[in-house]
């Protein structure tokens, strides 16, 4: 493992795994950042054209926090 020839070529590799995992986390930050801004943003485009489907899960997440709160207050349901 003396030879300088060996020591660069890991050196390389090294590196090059390096950069390759950098780039990965640099996108996946960019992709957080655009969520967090849209989500700061409010994204009204996504309330008006809910489905069926979204319309009954906001419903049913409704009904458990109203539990939720109902258990919080002591009052029994």
């Amino acid at each position: 493992m003396t030879d300088p020839l060996t020591m660069m070529v890991l050196a390389g590799f090294g590196l090059t795994g390096l950069a390759m995992v950098m780039a990965a986390a640099l996108k996946g930050w960019q992709g957080w950042l655009e969520l967090k801004r849209l989500e700061l943003s409010g994204a009204p485009g996504q309330t008006r054209n809910a489905g069926p489907a979204e319309r009954i899960e906001m419903a049913d997440l409704k009904e458990r926090i109203r539990k939720l709160e109902s258990l919080a207050a002591c009052i029994d349901l």
